[in-house]
């Protein structure tokens, strides 16, 4: 090491460098519903105006995250259940394991690729690429049982549009996530993933930086807008009527991301 590179790494510049690199304090802002979103509703509306029922005014540097829920419901991606017509497989599924055969059936059908199917659990890759159970496809928090909801056919247009109505409603230009839960390999419980992104870069390579002790970083990239849904997610819960959540406080790369870039190709994925 080069006499420069070691001064570079002097106590005093490294505790410079890490107060610069220092985390700021987080914010998030639970966003309430009064009420259920309906196919056609302009979200855009119906999220500011639950801010200025909560007096909540959003502030340049703000990030939206919002639950994908209120997406497809306003999007009309409600299939009634008794208009499902279940194959023969789906059938002894779902009589095996005491499951929906019509959530199977659209499981299928909005899968490209069944990953695993054991034990009850049905996993697949979804159109869209996301590897998660059931194709996304949900019944609870729809309407009791009569109707399942799909994930949004294009979540990244979904963000954008999102995106660009509160600009122009604003002035602010807000980065907005659609996010989803799922569960994970090897772990226990749900969390919430980033399926759709606008007005920002979903992830931060770290690689050729240097920590504060003076190695050079080569595999760090980190998925931002993985870690934001998860934040959020601890407001954002199922049982209280809160779709959506305001973080303010951490500043973001703004740029063209999408949910695509935060998804590992098939060629480089170990587990499949």
């Amino acid at each position: 090491m080069s006499r420069a590179t070691r001064a570079s790494f002097t106590p005093a510049r490294r505790k410079t460098a890490q107060a610069r690199l220092a985390p700021r304090e987080l914010r998030l802002i639970p966003v309430f519903f009064s009420c259920d979103i309906r196919p056609g509703d302009s979200l855009a509306d119906k999220l500011l105006g639950a801010l200025r029922a909560q007096r909540v005014v959003l502030e340049s540097g703000d990030i939206f995250v919002i639950k994908h829920k209120i997406i497809s419901k306003a999007e009309n991606r409600l299939i009634e259940l008794a208009s499902v017509k279940s194959s023969s497989m789906s059938k002894r599924w779902a009589k095996r394991y005491e499951l929906d055969a019509r959530v199977i059936e659209l499981a299928m059908r909005e899968s490209r690729t069944v990953i695993r199917r054991k034990n009850g659990v049905f996993i697949t890759e979804t159109r869209h690429g996301f590897i998660c159970a059931n194709s996304g496809v949900d019944v609870s928090n729809v309407d009791g049982g009569r109707h399942a909801l799909l994930l949004p056919l294009n979540p990244d247009r979904s963000a954008r549009r999102i995106h660009l109505e509160l600009k122009a409603r604003t002035a602010l230009s807000i980065p907005i996530l659609i996010t989803d839960s799922f569960g994970r390999p090897w772990r226990e419980g749900l969390v919430d993933f980033c399926i759709g992104v606008a007005g920002m870069k979903p992830l931060r390579d770290d690689r050729g930086r240097r920590d504060p002790h003076g190695y050079t970083l080569r595999a760090s990239m980190e998925a931002i807008a993985d870690e934001l849904a998860c934040a959020a997610g601890l407001v954002c819960g199922k049982l209280n009527r809160t779709p959506a959540c305001i973080i303010r406080g951490y500043v973001v790369s703004p740029g063209e991301g999408r949910a695509r870039d935060l998804l590992r190709p098939a060629a480089e994925d170990l587990f499949r």
